[in-house]
């Protein structure tokens, strides 16, 4: 050679700068033959799958592939020796010296007629962390498929496009969605809200997703979308998807709540006209009325009679009978504003409003809640005072919660038998001398304006138990 050396000193040198090359770089390089047994493992094997390369020359390499990878594996093999100028890539699970299984990425090339390999070399990563994520990734997408195709709710999604202003473009509605509206993905995919439902209505929708979009998280709303008479009113929470710093979706779950929608406003006309009527017969009877009771009581004073008395009690109950009725027709409205109520401090003052005679107050529980506290000292009044009334002898009253989310008022008196528990909350039903009959009606009415649910029961010691079930 012209610099000296000699043919074999520089196979060799080639060789030394081939191997050094191989033992530097992160993947990890192996050498097998023919017939899968591994001639050289370079150095990163005991970084990558923890063994000595040692451990490894001179085994078949499918004894560390994972059973269910080998035939791919075999396959690949057979596919690099068959066309040797085409190198092959396969993912197969290689056994890590502790037990543990990690994915490898092996690319294989035919290097057989290559003297100094002589064999299938394979170029290796791991990839385990990749494949764990496509797993997870491919069950959530499993599962997010099953819950379209499954939930009751109405789901639809919408790209978000930025361009020169924000452009939204529905993408996909779930089977329900479909069913719900007569629409399909097929007709709605890659079309704006304005072209599917109109300038009008598109542009109400398009607000809506604006606003999901600055807020920047989810949001709630009720919408009017007239599909059709059974599906026009909307209760829809709308998500954003951040992809890296962008929002690139919009995912939507929407309620049909148009049968709910009709009968509040069926309940808010009935509502109106109970006040109305209940205020005119307030107007017109109160007049006349306390003209006659100032009448009997100057007759009281100014004769003797055994028919002055039942006059003036007949009179008073009318009275309370007027007051019980605008009551009763004005406690049934929805609670607006919600107050934090401390039970005890709520049940001590409807408590000394009452006329308890000899009961006594029990509270056993402490609690704090949301509601009306105006309207629910009719609550506690009335029920306090259908005690006492109902009561021949000395009662005692118990407030105290029960469940996760409740509160109830029991008595130890004579008790509700079991077929007039329902009846007792209806307007009018009264078992107690000279009561209005109109008492627990309004109880009733003003637990389900807070949204609660009302039960009559047995109570502790056999008397009565009121429970108030509270909405989470």
């Amino acid at each position: 050679m012209e610099d000296g050396t000699t043919l074999e000193e520089d196979d060799k040198h080639g060789d030394d700068w081939y191997r050094t090359i191989v033992e530097e770089v992160n993947d990890l390089v192996t050498v097998v033959d023919t017939d899968g047994t591994i001639a050289y493992v370079s150095p990163a094997v005991t970084r990558i799958l923890g063994y000595e390369p040692d451990e490894l020359i001179g085994h078949e390499g499918y004894e560390f592939v994972h059973p269910d990878d080998q035939e791919r594996n075999a396959e690949t093999v057979e596919t690099v020796l068959s066309n040797p100028s085409t190198p092959q890539t396969v993912e197969v699970r290689f056994q890590h010296a502790d037990g543990s299984w990690r994915w490898i990425e092996a690319t294989m090339r035919n290097r057989v007629d290559d003297d100094l390999i002589n064999g299938i070399l394979l170029s290796s990563r791991d990839i385990t962390e990749r494949k764990e994520y496509e797993i997870e990734v491919r069950e959530l997408a499993e599962e997010y498929e099953a819950l379209l195709n499954n939930v009751e709710d109405a789901i639809f999604l919408v790209d978000v496009k930025e361009t020169d202003d924000v452009r939204f473009e529905f993408e996909r509605l779930s089977p329900s969605y479909e069913q719900q509206t007569g629409l399909t993905t097929e007709e709605v995919q890659g079309r704006t809200p304005r072209d599917v439902f109109g300038d009008e209505s598109g542009a109400d929708l398009e607000a809506n997703y604006h606003r999901c979009v600055n807020a920047g998280e989810p949001i709630s709303y009720q919408e009017e979308l007239r599909v059709n008479e059974e599906a026009r009113f909307w209760q829809t929470k709308l998500a954003p998807v951040v992809t890296g710093d962008e929002i690139t979706r919009l995912i939507g779950v929407t309620r049909n709540v148009t049968d709910r929608v009709k009968r509040e406003r069926q309940l808010r006309q009935q509502n109106e006209r109970l006040d109305e009527f209940a205020s005119v017969i307030s107007h017109d009877l109160r007049n006349p009325l306390n003209v006659a009771q100032g009448r009997a009581a100057l007759l009281a004073e100014q004769a003797e009679s055994e028919h002055i008395d039942p006059i003036l009690r007949s009179l008073n109950r009318m009275e309370a009978i007027v007051e019980d009725t605008l009551t009763l027709a004005r406690q049934g409205e929805t609670i607006d504003e919600w107050k934090s109520i401390e039970l005890t401090d709520l049940v001590g003052k409807c408590w000394s409003t009452v006329d308890t005679e000899n009961a006594t107050i029990e509270i056993v529980d402490e609690m704090t809640f949301q509601g009306d506290p105006d309207r629910l000292r009719h609550v506690f009044e009335n029920l306090f005072r259908n005690a006492v009334e109902h009561s021949e002898s000395d009662v005692t009253v118990r407030v105290g919660c029960y469940g996760e989310q409740g509160l109830y008022v029991e008595d130890d008196g004579p008790g509700i038998p079991a077929d007039k528990r329902e009846d007792v909350l209806e307007p009018g039903h009264s078992s107690a001398s000279g009561g209005t009959g109109f008492g627990l009606s309004i109880v009733k009415r003003i637990v389900e304006a807070h949204g609660w649910e009302l039960s009559v029961t047995e109570g502790t010691d056999g008397g009565a138990r009121f429970e108030f079930e509270m909405a989470e």
